[in-house]
């Protein structure tokens, strides 16, 4: 009797101990969600991290993801709210979505670059990054990107009439991110009278000398109007181009009087 007692006893240790190592075996490991640090956007053609891109160029976008289980997608969504669409404008929003083996690892780097088309509005743009892994987890990152155009005109001073027979002053800074290819000034009048001892006065020049590949520069030019030009209002289009090919205008009228 006590030889069954003691064989009991084992058996149920034994059991005790077996279903302990069970238990510990069926434990759930819960992985923590992935981390992301040192994310960082900007101009695209020089890496930047100024928060700041431009049109018709592209956003270089670069993370560090840290992660316990195996990364299942990355996600990337920029957006605005309330831009004023202009003339030749179109409203931009991106959103994508990588779920290839590049990404598909543990402790993957993000590094993309997006293309922002030119006919994007300026403004501020709001991004989310988001990392999704294996178990569920995820975890997201956000910042806000400045897009601007490539070209931009400040303090402008043109003069809005001119006595024939004398110049006119024009006047204005330019930046331009990809330097100043040329700036070309068109001056033309549509329906005037031609009088007696005039003649009709088209002006078209391209200014290039002090400006090509500039970035930061100022246009100051004179231009003469003959003593022959029929007066009235002639219509005055300036037009920077830069050396991506990039437009910028100016367009006002200009009275030439007797």
């Amino acid at each position: 009797m006590k030889l069954n007692i003691k064989h009991l006893a084992f058996f149920v240790l034994s059991g005790i101990t077996l279903s302990s190592c069970s238990d510990d075996d069926n434990e759930l490991v819960v992985e923590e969600a992935p981390v992301i640090s040192n994310f960082e956007f900007g101009e695209g053609s020089s890496h930047g991290d100024e928060q700041v891109a431009y049109k018709g160029s592209d956003i270089h976008l670069e993370a560090e993801i840290v992660a316990e289980a195996t990364v299942s997608s990355i996600a990337l969504d920029i957006h605005a709210h309330d831009l004023e669409v202009g003339e030749g404008e179109e409203e931009w929003d991106f959103e994508q979505i990588w779920d290839d083996a590049e990404y598909q690892a543990i402790n993957p780097t993000f590094h993309e670059h997006i293309d922002v088309p030119a006919t994007a509005p300026a403004g501020e743009y709001h991004i989310t990054l988001t990392v999704t892994d294996a178990n569920g987890n995820s975890t997201e990152v956000e910042g806000h990107i400045h897009i601007e155009d490539p070209i931009s005109i400040s303090d402008i001073s043109i003069d809005e009439s001119v006595a024939r027979g004398n110049d006119f002053h024009a006047e204005f800074m330019i930046e331009a991110i990809h330097g100043v290819h040329h700036v070309v000034v068109d001056i033309h009048a549509h329906g005037l009278t031609v009088g007696a001892g005039e003649v009709e006065w088209d002006f078209e020049q391209e200014f290039e000398e002090g400006l090509h590949e500039e970035t930061s520069v100022e246009f100051h030019e004179h231009i003469d109007v003959p003593a022959t030009a029929p007066v009235g209002e002639y219509h005055m289009l300036i037009t920077i181009e830069d050396e991506e090919g990039n437009t910028q205008e100016i367009d006002t009228h200009i009275d030439v009087t007797a």
